[in-house]
């Protein structure tokens, strides 16, 4: 017989992900930051039902996200209190709350997707424009879904930056960098890199809180700006990460040449994105997330030949691609 335990196992996956995602919005691992507690204290502070938040929590502690203590009260694990506390430098909770309010109910609409090819915003929230701007509308939820990317970036920025040397370079530009983590995690890594993050403006001081808490603070300015729309500061070396895999090929184009305009001789471009094998059997991390950009976006992930495809139509040349081991891997391209 076949072990059927695949298949099983995602069946189930869904479920598991909406116990982290409701525990997170009901500011469980919020409220046991602070100290241990019961059930009866629980559900008064949270306004849940006591019955129905206990099978939350214990799901929750099978989960390994909390403990239970032989006195009924409930505590963070160490990764809980790492990744699921708004409070942490690391939190990956507005990144939660992003997959429980966007791309969950965005997924639900997959099969449509598929059929007509095009993302599921419209038909989701029956919402004109799309994600970003819903997620720019008002400071509180731009800070919660920057902070989700931060705490992703800090996970995987340090290794997109050892994975080639990069020491030859003198001066960063981080387009569209989000908190700045790359540039954050550049400019610790190479002592004598100086690096730009080129952000709209509404995010400009959201970059700087982020910067300043690095030691490489001095060496990374924040500098409000459209890279499809306004001139790019002058570099030897630009970085988008997670922004090409969002566009359509035509746009992307024009990004790359735009940027290929602005490079000097010998400068160069590093992407960072999640690389499929040249076969595209895999990874399924890749997989997962070039499905991730059909019901949110107009892009998708891409190996590694068909982004130097596109890097030598804009004059680039000496590509290389580098696994990382991250969510996403590395690729850097030179200017002739």
């Amino acid at each position: 017989m076949i072990d059927p335990s695949p298949v099983v196992d995602l069946l189930y996956a869904f479920r598991g992900s909406k116990v982290m995602f409701t525990a997170v919005r009901l500011g469980v691992f919020d409220r046991l930051q602070r100290e241990a507690a019961g059930l009866s204290t629980l559900a008064a502070e949270l306004k849940a039902n006591a019955d129905a938040l206990e099978r939350l929590l214990d799901a929750c502690v099978g989960l390994k996200l909390l403990e239970r203590g032989d006195d009924g009260r409930y505590s963070n694990t160490a990764l809980a209190s790492a990744y699921l506390c708004r409070s942490t430098p690391g939190t990956l909770a507005g990144y939660v709350l992003f997959s429980d309010q966007a791309l969950y109910p965005m997924w639900g609409q997959l099969e449509d997707a598929v059929r007509e090819g095009g993302n599921r915003w419209r038909q989701t929230f029956q919402m004109e424009g799309n994600m970003f701007e819903h997620f720019f509308r008002d400071a509180e939820s731009m800070r919660d879904f920057l902070l989700g990317l931060h705490g992703y970036g800090v996970i995987s920025s340090p290794r997109v930056a050892a994975a080639f040397d990069l020491s030859r370079f003198k001066k960063l530009v981080d387009l569209g960098g989000g908190s700045g983590h790359f540039a954050i995690a550049a400019c610790e890594k190479y002592p004598k890199l100086r690096a730009v993050v080129f952000e709209l403006p509404r995010v400009i001081e959201f970059v700087k809180e982020m910067v300043a808490l690095s030691p490489a603070a001095d060496r990374i300015e924040a500098v409000a700006g459209d890279f499809f729309t306004e001139a790019l500061p002058k570099a030897d070396l630009y970085s988008v990460g997670q922004i090409l895999h969002d566009w359509s090929e035509d746009k992307i184009e024009r990004l790359l040449d735009k940027i290929s305009r602005r490079l000097p001789a010998g400068g160069g471009l590093l992407i960072a994105e999640k690389l499929l094998d040249p076969d595209k059997r895999g990874p399924v991390a890749g997989h997962m997330q070039s499905l991730n950009m059909l019901i949110c976006t107009e892009g998708k992930e891409r190996t590694l030949e068909e982004y130097s495809v596109l890097l030598r139509r804009a004059g680039f040349r000496e590509i290389r691609g580098q696994v990382t081991g991250a969510r996403v891997d590395a690729v850097l391209a030179m200017k002739n």
